[in-house]
């Protein structure tokens, strides 16, 4: 079976359902996508990961395994998502040290968090794509100039978990230096769900 490259196309969240999230990934080259729905943790991992405004105050659990895996000589080369079952996805990370390649299996989401940091590619079998991939909108060419964590055109995904933001999350009445002030105070207070929509909010203006 011949693997597909993957890239992240963004992360979609709902307040109006607990955890859920939605992971959504894209085939290099082509016009499929993947969704996956992860859970909040490591939703906010990952999107910290791509984010590179958010700068947590101390290490996440992706963090400090990046950091313990570099200690020790151990690499992340790439992720492969290589089995579905009853709507999970079951990856693998192939990990590296002293050349010598060892397969440990670990849930999409935390395989991915750490593929982020890693700067590791991640892949999946053009059966898993048949099944579960969904047509995308967007043209191969211009993959590249969309914004990864702007899931709005994508009606699929606000079927998929139902998003629908409160109207209090309106945060067109404050000004630039009012944004990043409470952008910064999200973040020391760790709270990563309200930095990433004031993130978003801040990439509008």
């Amino acid at each position: 079976m011949s693997l597909k490259r993957l890239n992240i196309r963004g992360i979609s969240y709902s307040e109006t359902q607990n955890g859920a999230y939605a992971l959504v990934l894209k085939e290099v080259g082509g016009d499929r996508q993947l969704p996956i729905v992860i859970g909040a943790f490591e939703a906010q991992s990952i999107a910290i990961a791509l984010e590179k405004e958010i700068s947590p105050p101390r290490p996440l659990t992706h963090d400090l395994f990046k950091t313990f895996g570099e200690r020790f000589g151990i690499t992340v080369k790439q992720v492969i998502i290589h089995k579905l079952v009853d709507g999970v996805f079951f990856s693998s990370l192939i990990c590296e040290r002293d050349k010598i390649e060892e397969i440990i299996d670990a849930r999409t989401s935390d395989a991915i968090a750490l593929a982020v940091r890693f700067k590791a590619p991640v892949f999946t079998y053009e059966n898993i794509l048949d099944e579960a991939g969904v047509q995308s909108h967007i043209r191969p060419d211009k993959e590249l100039q969309e914004d990864p964590l702007d899931l709005s055109n994508d009606e699929f995904i606000e079927e998929l978990i139902n998003t629908d933001h409160d109207e209090d999350d309106n945060y067109s009445h404050l000004n630039i230096k009012e944004l990043h002030k409470m952008l910064g105070d999200a973040v020391s207070n760790e709270n990563y769900e309200l930095a990433a929509r004031l993130r978003d909010e801040i990439s509008k203006r």
